[in-house]
């Protein structure tokens, strides 16, 4: 589908290439089924953490390219009390390594851009913290240690980026990941069937633009 895409798409003179960093914070929560109490609603459960990566941009054609990044961050959930306050009583932090592979399109002129990026993701949870304060029920499963560090799903985003003449490019994006993978085993025998990563981030980015040289016509003898 991709690929169809990108051959109705007009070509480009000189692929466009950008490599470049982006960093930001996240709204990370886990869709857990059964629910867990005091995880409702979900703005409770929700903890701000931070994300950033590399990332690397080709386009050959106009309006559409391809972005892969290699990103770290942080996901997880947390459990409030019932009092007034509501304040975080436990927390529970996993650090993933996280590659997207996604379809980039923009709209707009070279200086001012506005875009949608949209694909699929693989990660894995290179650590987990194993939870931090009080555990707030009697049950157990969701204090365990996980059983799937991979993860996979989708990612969407949309943003607005500035290309500046030797300054390189500045962009602002806001972007949702949905896990399809569940950290906890799933099966008929299990407890939870369903635990899938939700996270909603604010990122900002800055990438440098590669023009390549134009090669030399040789001329005959």
């Amino acid at each position: 589908m991709w690929a169809a895409m990108l051959s109705a798409q007009p070509r480009l003179k000189q692929a466009e290439i950008a490599l470049g960093v982006h960093a930001g914070v996240m709204a990370s929560t886990i869709d857990f089924y059964p629910k867990v109490p005091y995880m409702t609603p979900i703005s409770k459960a929700c903890l701000l953490v931070p994300n950033g990566g590399i990332v690397f941009r080709y386009s050959k054609h106009k309006y559409c390219g391809l972005q892969i990044e290699l990103n770290y961050m942080q996901r997880g959930w947390a459990e409030r009390g019932t009092d007034s306050t509501a304040t975080i009583n436990y927390r529970r932090r996993l650090h993933y390594i996280e590659l997207p592979f996604l379809m980039h399109v923009y709209v707009g002129r070279k200086t001012v851009r506005g875009f949608i990026v949209l694909g699929p993701q693989i990660g894995y949870c290179i650590k987990d913290e194993g939870g931090s304060g009080e555990q707030q029920t009697g049950e157990k499963h969701q204090y365990e240690p996980i059983t799937h560090p991979f993860d996979w799903g989708v990612a969407g985003g949309l943003g607005m980026m500035i290309h500046t003449k030797n300054a390189g490019i500045y962009q602002l994006e806001a972007r949702f990941n949905y896990s399809l993978g569940t950290i906890f085993a799933s099966t008929a025998t299990d407890y939870f069937k369903k635990s899938h990563s939700m996270n909603l981030s604010i990122n900002i980015g800055w990438l440098w633009e590669f023009k390549p040289k134009p090669l030399k016509q040789v001329q005959a003898l």
